[in-house]
């Protein structure tokens, strides 16, 4: 009879909770909490671990420099600058008061500065020029790059080598420069531009390093220095046709760093620039490598232009599918 009872009772209970009022939550009447706010956007900057120098240009470009970065740094950053600046104007005479430069670039030790990105607003031109630092799949080095996707850099056609980094030094770059400094790794082969005779070799040793000079049908000169240990077999007086592989590029000589030294002159001895003897031309990314591009170009642009906010992603829309209509059965004859 005791178990029953019990029984009875836990039932009752239980029948009177069902029947009355639903109980209060705990937290009933509480205030709602805000979520926490959003963190601010990771800044790319700080992300690839790079810097970004940002002036007015006020007379020359190092002096420019130097009001904004140390002088250990401004002189190095205004030379690899003015490597990218000389493809679009003239770097001694084209700046002007007031011209707006934005560079992104890191200081690797030992090296010199390494740009990944630049804008440059030109006064004259009334026109803004970007260039980014992009490898494509495959290739050896990473080139600079316009938002076209055409290569910073014009290529010689018929030059007289096909692997090299950059083009670290141009007869109108203001250093008084004889020829084209080509970057590349010691041992890169350099062949002959045009058909010509072998004149003399390894002259001027200490200066020129292992060195070459031939003459062409039209009496130019055609010189090449810094050059790494000349072939056995090269002899004077001998003709070497155009694209024959003639000698491989150095670091011989008074070179700072491996490179092709390439320098062309008239008879009269008169230096001749090589982008107007030469046909030129600007290399383009293949179709299958510009969204990978456009990628790298929007990350830099987001780095050049901090302060800008980046513009949402339009969704497209996609219109209802049209029925294909039925073709129509040719008219009886």
């Amino acid at each position: 009879m005791k178990k029953l009872a019990l029984l009875v009772t836990v039932v009752a209970a239980a029948s009177c909770n069902s029947s009355g009022s639903k109980a209060e939550p705990l937290d009933a009447g509480a205030p709602a909490v805000a979520p926490a706010p959003a963190p601010p956007p990771a800044d790319p900057l700080e992300e690839a671990g790079l810097q970004r120098l940002s002036l007015t240009i006020d007379g020359a470009l190092e002096l420019s420099m130097r009001n904004a970065v140390d002088s250990d740094v401004a002189a190095p950053l205004s030379q690899v600058t003015a490597r990218l600046l000389v493809w679009w104007v003239d770097v001694r005479r084209d700046l002007r008061k007031g011209d707006k430069l934005d560079v992104i670039y890191d200081l690797p030790p030992g090296e010199e500065p390494l740009i990944h990105a630049l804008r440059f607003y030109s006064n004259k031109n009334e026109r803004d020029y970007r260039a980014y630092l992009f490898q494509p799949e495959g290739a050896r080095w990473p080139r600079y790059f316009q938002p076209t996707a055409e290569e910073l850099e014009e290529r010689l056609e018929h030059g007289p080598i096909d692997e090299y980094q950059q083009v670290t030094s141009v007869l109108r770059d203001g250093r008084k420069h004889r020829g084209v400094d080509f970057k590349t790794p010691v041992g890169s082969p350099v062949k002959m531009p045009f058909d010509a005779h072998l004149t003399r070799k390894n002259w001027r040793f200490r200066g020129n390093g292992n060195c070459l000079e031939f003459r062409d049908s039209k009496s130019r000169r055609i010189i090449f220095l810094h050059l790494d240990e000349l072939p056995k077999d090269l002899a004077v007086g001998k003709t070497y046709r155009a694209g024959q592989l003639v000698a491989r590029s150095g670091n011989t000589g008074h070179s700072t760093a491996p490179h092709l030294h390439y320098q062309l002159e008239n008879a009269a001895g008169k230096v001749l620039d090589p982008y107007e003897v030469h046909q030129t031309y600007r290399a383009r990314l293949e179709a299958s490598q510009v969204p990978a591009f456009e990628a790298t170009r929007a990350r830099y642009d987001r780095m050049l232009e901090p302060d800008k906010a980046p513009a949402p992603t339009p969704v497209a829309s996609v219109p209802a599918a049209e029925p294909v209509p039925a073709p129509q059965a040719a008219a009886a004859p």
